[in-house]
């Protein structure tokens, strides 16, 4: 498991992106749990954000890709409204305790 950040780097209701050995991921908090995945829309494989660190639609609610508007549920990674509906952003195996945020690394080929 690698360190993300410290608890008190991702407040609740925020997303924050991540580069780790040359991956980018995001995190994003939501009613006190992170959910952490790979930063890459499965509709063409590109980042989701709209700047840094701004993952969210406007209300707060969901995951957005920047590109096309590809709307993700944020506790599971699934699109719900977009060009690649039914499919689902890549999930990472996250942890957090009194230290950081940790997650398993997805293999570069992934």
């Amino acid at each position: 498991m690698l360190l993300l950040c410290t608890p008190d780097q991702l407040a609740e209701g925020r997303s924050r992106g991540f580069s780790i050995q040359g991956q980018r991921l995001l995190a994003v908090r939501k009613q006190g749990r992170v959910h952490a995945y790979r930063n890459r829309c499965p509709h063409r494989g590109i980042a989701l954000e709209w700047e840094a660190d701004r993952f969210l639609d406007a209300s707060g609610g969901l995951l957005q890709c920047a590109q096309h508007g590809a709307l993700f549920l944020i506790e599971s990674g699934e699109c719900i409204q977009g060009p690649c509906q039914g499919e689902f952003l890549e999930a990472l195996s996250c942890q957090e305790d009194e230290r950081g945020v940790w997650v398993d690394l997805p293999s570069a080929e992934a």
